[in-house]
């Protein structure tokens, strides 16, 4: 078997469970990095949760839990030159992260922002997030999420008709499908660099942890349910 070659940016594999979609999302970011030729000016701003369990080269800063968007949003503001994302899970951007979520996409502030999506609260022990799936277990739905009760958010329907540069929902099922998705982080860095504003790429991801299957269940899981709650494709791209 030959030897996986990482990104300069990507020296460790990483500390994630099998199956975690975290490290492919971790590899397309630094690998778009350096294929743009802006690694060295690049400042990632991740969350305390899973996500901050992966080993870069790159400048790196840990905000408060939810908060990597307006710490994003400072550090650009006093590095204009510096190419600045954050890395959030869906909890953080869209539970106790959403009012800033909503407010950069409303300003169109320059930066970039990788949401990643497992419908779950991983970290913390597997509680149900906003969005959880219906009739989904967590360790705070034992009897399956009641959507009636508590719905799932889409949040590109609350910021999809903002001044968004950009916004585009990915997956990792197989190779043609995580190609699609880099080509989407691609494109929310360019237009950093192009200066055209907020632009924010969702990835769905597995759990297999926390949804308590294989890691090939979890991924056919987010691949077959997931998306019928979360469309795949480009929400809107203003060139």
């Amino acid at each position: 078997m030959p030897d996986i070659r990482l990104p300069k940016s990507l020296p460790e594999p990483g500390l994630w469970c099998q199956g975690c979609g975290h490290g492919i999302v971790s590899r397309l970011i630094m690998e778009v990095l350096e294929e743009l030729g802006v690694a060295e000016k690049a400042i990632i701003v991740e969350d305390v949760a899973c996500g901050a369990m992966g080993m870069y080269t790159i400048d790196s800063f840990w905000g408060s839990h939810g908060r990597t968007i307006p710490a994003a949003i400072g550090i650009k503001s006093i590095n204009p030159d510096a190419i600045v994302f954050a890395k959030p899970g869906d909890g953080a951007a869209y539970s106790i992260g959403v009012a800033e979520l909503v407010h950069a996409a409303l300003r169109g502030n320059n930066i970039t922002v990788i949401v990643i999506n497992n419908t779950i609260y991983g970290m913390t022990g597997g509680q149900m997030a906003p969005t959880t799936l219906p009739g989904a277990w967590s360790a705070t739905s034992p009897q399956g999420k009641d959507a009636d009760k508590y719905g799932v958010l889409d949040v590109f329907k609350l910021i999809g008709e903002l001044n968004c540069a950009y916004l585009a929902r990915g997956e990792l099922y197989d190779i043609p499908a995580i190609n699609k998705t880099k080509e989407m982080i691609r494109k929310a860095f360019q237009n950093q660099i192009d200066g055209k504003g907020f632009s924010m790429v969702e990835i769905l991801s597995p759990c297999p942890t926390n949804f308590h299957m294989t890691p090939q269940e979890a991924k056919e899981y987010i691949h077959t349910e997931a998306t019928k709650y979360f469309p795949l494709g480009v929400r809107c791209d203003k060139e």
